[in-house]
């Protein structure tokens, strides 16, 4: 008895660690392969390149800038109307998104030196080479004082100093444990599985323990996203961050519904033929004349 009893705790505990590693794990799968990879990164970016929010922001971000460097007197009024109609016309262009490709791929190269590296610098953006591409599209329309628009190497911080010293440490755990976690997880939940004195029910607590995990992930994907979009700055536009988040996070989140249903699926089906498999053994137990009888109550 006391064999079975020390079987059931260390069960339940390789059952429980490797249902809490669930959502760790995904997450990082997910910053591995996702978010540390600057092809899917790129390409996962890309499409936002035509929607209304990203439009917008960059539209109103780029018009403003322009501004400032422009006097136009009394005629700020016309050009601003201007500038700003050549600058969302500009965004509908094969030249912005390819200009935005680059932008994305410039700034996460930076990052992940920047986290994979020693150093605690600030990651930085050269935007001289979109400004030139946009400064000889303003010119061909025709824009007012467009050939007065300086191209400078005007950098923008992507992350300061101090937060690339405090994520660094989170960034090189995630990787490190991409691939590692999943198999840690799955290895303890097996392991769990096949000590336990009750297997069906090991197998129910562990898909049961395994949605909640996938739950838990994708709460903390919502609360993360709510977190990111109150704290930007007032000037960020928050409909295009929401939308970049939304992107980022997009294969995160399919794979913890598909991991949450998947779960729930196992143990309502285990439960089912648990019981199943009961009432077979208890109508195997009765007479035939008891069970038949107990079929006809039944029916």
């Amino acid at each position: 008895m006391r064999k079975v009893g020390v079987r059931k705790v260390i069960s339940a505990v390789l059952i429980a660690l490797g249902c809490l590693l669930v959502p760790l794990g995904g997450l990082s799968v997910w910053a591995k392969y996702e978010i540390g990879d600057t092809r899917r990164y790129v390409a996962t970016m890309g499409p936002l390149a035509t929607g209304s929010e990203v439009r917008g922001a960059v539209t109103d971000t780029v018009t403003d800038g322009i501004m400032t460097k422009i006097e136009a007197g009394p005629l700020e009024g016309e050009v601003r109307r201007f500038v700003r109609e050549a600058v969302r016309s500009f965004t509908g262009t094969p030249a912005f998104r390819a200009a935005w490709d680059t932008a994305n791929r410039a700034a996460h190269d930076a990052v992940l030196r920047a986290l994979r590296g020693e150093r605690d610098d600030a990651v930085t953006l050269d935007l001289a080479p979109v400004t030139q591409q946009l400064k000889d599209r303003l010119a061909d329309d025709r824009v007012p004082l467009a050939h007065r628009i300086p191209v400078t190497h005007t950098e923008i911080t992507v992350l300061e100093g101090r937060e690339v010293a405090t994520l660094r440490k989170g960034f090189r755990m995630l990787e490190f444990a991409g691939f590692w976690l999943p198999i840690a997880a799955l290895a303890l939940s097996v392991g769990g599985i096949l000590l336990a004195v009750h297997r069906r029910r090991a197998i129910t607590a562990t898909a049961l323990g395994t949605a909640l995990g996938a739950a838990l992930l994708a709460l903390a994907t919502a609360v993360g996203r709510a977190l990111t979009l109150a704290d930007l700055p007032p000037h960020v536009s928050r409909a295009a961050a929401g939308t970049v988040y939304d992107a980022l996070t997009s294969t995160l989140r399919t794979a913890t519904w598909i991991i949450l249903a998947l779960g729930l699926t196992v143990a309502a089906t285990t439960w089912l033929t648990g019981r199943v498999a009961r009432y077979r053994a208890r109508s195997a137990e009765l007479p035939p004349a008891a069970a038949q009888k107990q079929t006809r109550a039944r029916a």
